[in-house]
């Protein structure tokens, strides 16, 4: 009764304020369900994976610094092959890409167990293994982002992107308790098996995933795939000048990666030298990094989605360095819990924030690319910062730097609000965020050229459905084969409703 009076308000025009009973709209479909269900599992594994191979690392080297290289070699793969997993998210059905993908992280897990449980203690084995699973990572992530947009209707958009952001968040807690236990009771080929078996839960949700047939649209190539590749992902790039609201999402993310995200590779170093913990403590340490979002969300999935995106972020991100600043100053470990626990909510705030604004924005042409541009910032950004931050730590000390690293977070932040004049841009919704502003219309190429994509063609508009006003290609203007993607999201849709 309840959600048929809500209907009709939004069908008369009544603003509707989201509550707490909104935090769960994309469960009512149960593709999203089936997908979150698998991915918070999987997730789970590869979080037990990670502060495994963390912690065998600083056991084996008892170095911050080799601590920074192997995160380096985990996410600089995922910076040189984004090009790639945008296109393949943005040319393939993206549930196909993402059951190849899976099937091959599942391999690179069972190889290192193995090579583990061997008996072999090799970093270098250990590296290479971890650079390849970087490889796997940067030719996934577009893909899964890009993905969620198929799940669900438009309008529950805002919702889903919370709700993986906060399934992700969910393993970022679950994944380290268990493995901290895992390791202290059977060592860290134990935490790699159970991290491959892990996969058999996303890619059984993948494959049980029901979609509308896809809606092909004739393809033109230009130049050999490797031009188009590469050319169509700079081009991409170029468009988003026209998204002032995207850059602002770009600025945002480098600076969590270069100066917040590190903060995770470096538990390892401040369970062994600032609270002198064992593997079970160190794995509680990991788990705050979640638990604090999991009781974040359902007020960012509901409240928060009638809240300006412009002042989420800004709240989030000062509570984000404000939090990496208390953990870094305090040796009590059970504040530095709290201290986690509040860096987790605000990096929920972010997470959800910057990748909502992108995939309400952007224009579904070249969605996968620019969230694979995306990415790419967040994962070149956080290599540099681990290094920078691992090198700092044994020469300044791991608090200090930490300490410096939340500062200059925050100094950042206030910035990007009162200084940058593309923090209001945020709240702008559709394909064209301002006036003016020119993009590629769905059914184009960046060149102009007509593209193909194997998956639900979901067109960007603004919210009501009305294509948005301003920039030299709108939508209305751009003939038939616009209104026909139109007509195709807007079938899709109703297609999705009918499964709730």
């Amino acid at each position: 009764m309840a959600r048929a009076v809500e209907e009709d308000a939004r069908a008369v025009g009544s603003p509707v304020k989201p509550g707490l009973r909104d935090a769960l709209a994309a469960f009512h479909y149960r593709n999203f369900t089936l997908f979150f269900a698998g991915a918070v599992l999987s997730n789970s594994g590869t979080w037990m994976q990670i502060i495994a191979v963390q912690y065998v690392v600083f056991q084996l080297t008892g170095s911050t610094f080799m601590l920074g290289v192997a995160g380096f070699l985990q996410l600089l793969p995922i910076v040189f092959l984004g090009p790639i997993g945008g296109w393949l998210a943005d040319r393939f059905a993206r549930r196909r890409v993402l059951l190849v993908t899976q099937g091959l992280a599942a391999g690179e897990a069972l190889v290192l167990w193995a090579v583990w449980a061997r008996g072999s203690d090799s970093l270098a084995a250990l590296l290479v293994l971890v650079a390849i699973s970087g490889v796997i990572t940067g030719l996934n992530i577009p893909s899964w982002q890009a993905f969620i947009s198929e799940l669900v209707p438009r309008d529950a958009l805002l919702n889903a992107v919370t709700l993986n952001s906060t399934q992700f968040n969910a393993a970022r807690a679950l994944g380290p308790a268990v493995g901290g236990a895992v390791l202290a009771g059977l060592g860290a080929s134990a935490a790699f098996l159970l991290n491959a078996i892990s996969y058999v839960a996303v890619i059984g949700a993948l494959v049980l995933i029901k979609l509308p047939r896809p809606v092909d649209r004739p393809y033109t190539a230009v130049g050999p795939p490797k031009r188009r590749i590469i050319g169509d992902f700079f081009d991409a790039a170029r468009a988003t000048r026209s998204y002032p609201g995207i850059r602002a999402c770009f600025f945002a993310v480098v600076a969590l990666g270069l100066l917040g995200a590190p903060l995770a590779s470096l538990l390892a170093a401040f369970a062994d030298q600032v609270f002198r913990v064992d593997a079970t403590r160190y794995g509680f340490l990991g788990a705050a990094l979640g638990i604090g979002s999991i009781i974040a969300a359902p007020f960012i999935a509901g409240p928060g989605s009638g809240v300006r995106r412009s002042k989420l972020l800004l709240v989030s991100m000062v509570a984000y360095g404000t939090a990496l600043v208390a953990f870094a100053a305090t040796s009590s470990y059970a504040f530095a819990i709290f201290a986690l626990a509040v860096s987790s909510a605000g990096y929920l705030g972010i997470a959800s924030t910057l990748n909502t604004t992108i995939q309400l924005q952007v224009a579904e042409s070249i969605r996968g690319k620019v969230l694979a541009l995306y990415v790419m910032l967040l994962t070149l950004a956080m290599p540099v910062g681990l290094l920078i931050q691992g090198t700092a730590a044994e020469w300044f000390g791991l608090q200090a730097t930490v300490i410096v690293a939340g500062l200059l977070f925050v100094a950042v932040t206030v910035w990007l609000a009162r200084f940058s004049g593309l923090f209001g841009h945020l709240d702008d919704d559709g394909p064209l965020g301002s006036a003016g502003a020119s993009c590629p219309t769905p059914s184009e190429g960046i060149d102009g050229s007509v593209d193909v994509e194997e998956g639900l063609p979901l067109g960007a508009r603004p919210e009501g459905g009305a294509p948005a006003a301003g920039g030299a290609r709108q939508l209305a203007g751009d003939g038939p084969a616009v209104q026909q993607a139109g007509e195709a999201e807007r079938a899709t849709d109703r297609a999705l409703d009918r499964r709730v």
